[in-house]
């Protein structure tokens, strides 16, 4: 496993990181919780020190699978991301800003925007609760809240570190213009942003403002949560519930077909999957920092883990972009 330094923090996070959105079962088909441990545990056992959270994924039910996970290990070799702002449970009061109506066991749950000072703490010290311990490693805005002062919620943050509730603070889904007016108030450490070999809009702006400005990109869905590893070309039936038959649809499955069977035999020769080639390359590009990688079971852990043994030679990686040019 490589180790790096998280923008301008003394933070060292594994670069793959544990993506636990889907261990938290809403909008994946549900989940197994043992699997769901067990993941978490050879993660863990493989250098992966790093988990990526939020109080959304499963509505508390991910944090608290990793508390009762991390229950006993050394918590300062375990590095903790969570994070706050979509609230589901009423709180708000109508408050924020309206995101989506969530499903949960055949219930509608609106979901909201909010990311106010006093929501902030609320939820911060929900999650230390259920993570099980006195202190979060990283806290990030899960998505930017348009009626809350971006000086407010940085603010609460910066209170937060203070506090020595937080070590550093980042946010999730900003633009490079939100970036600017939050370093204003709080110098970030991070951003975390959906980024794939399908999906390479950051590379426009954020990538050259985060080279420039110390700050870490964490990037998530690098696999196109699944598509990527080829295995839902060889119908593999998702669940009704699951959320990717919907996501799915924005892609042209013949090219990204084509374009698995072209980089396939590198992977052969590397002796290793689809996947693990997907999380290297992604590793590899300039400014990420992080690459989160969703894990069900301990087997998925594994192989996301030793993706870092890779060797990807220079050839290699022309051959493997000329193919994501032909995509278009």
């Amino acid at each position: 496993m490589e180790y790096r330094k998280l923008g301008n923090t003394d933070l060292e996070l594994s670069v793959i990181t544990h993506g636990a959105f889907a261990i938290g079962g809403n909008m994946w088909g549900g989940n197994e919780k043992q699997d769901s441990i067990n993941s978490i545990h050879a993660s863990l056992d493989h250098g992966v020190t790093s988990i990526d959270t939020a109080p959304f994924y499963g509505f508390g039910l991910s944090e608290e699978m990793i508390g009762e996970a991390i229950k006993g290990k050394d918590r300062s070799k375990i590095q903790l991301l969570t994070k706050f702002g979509l609230v589901w449970d009423g709180s708000n009061h109508g408050k924020g800003e309206f995101f989506f109506d969530a499903n949960d066991e055949g219930k509608t749950i609106p979901v909201y925007k909010f990311a106010s000072k006093e929501n902030i703490i609320k939820e911060v010290e929900e999650s230390l609760q259920r993570l099980g311990t006195d202190y979060i490693d990283l806290l990030q805005l899960h998505w930017p809240d348009a009626t809350t002062p971006i000086s407010e919620t940085m603010e609460a943050m910066e209170l937060l570190i203070q506090q020595g509730k937080i070590r550093a603070a980042g946010v999730s889904n900003y633009s490079v213009t939100q970036m600017e007016e939050a370093h204003k108030t709080l110098p970030l450490a991070s951003n975390q942003v959906s980024y794939s070999m399908l999906n390479r809009t950051i590379e426009k702006d954020l990538v050259p403002y985060s080279l420039e400005n110390n700050s870490g990109i964490i990037v998530y869905s690098p696999m196109e949560r699944g598509l990527l590893t080829g295995k839902y070309f060889k119908e593999n039936k998702l669940k009704d519930s699951d959320h990717r038959n919907g996501y799915f649809s924005q892609f042209d499955f013949n090219k990204v077909k084509n374009f698995l069977e072209k980089i396939e035999p590198i992977a052969q020769e590397k002796g290793s999957s689809l996947s693990q080639l997907v999380l290297r390359w992604t590793a590899l590009q300039p400014a990420i920092t992080v690459v989160l990688a969703g894990a069900r079971n301990a087997q998925q852990a594994i192989e996301n883990a030793k993706a870092m043994s890779i060797d990807l030679s220079e050839t290699e990686l022309n051959l493997i972009n000329s193919a994501l040019d032909e995509i278009g």
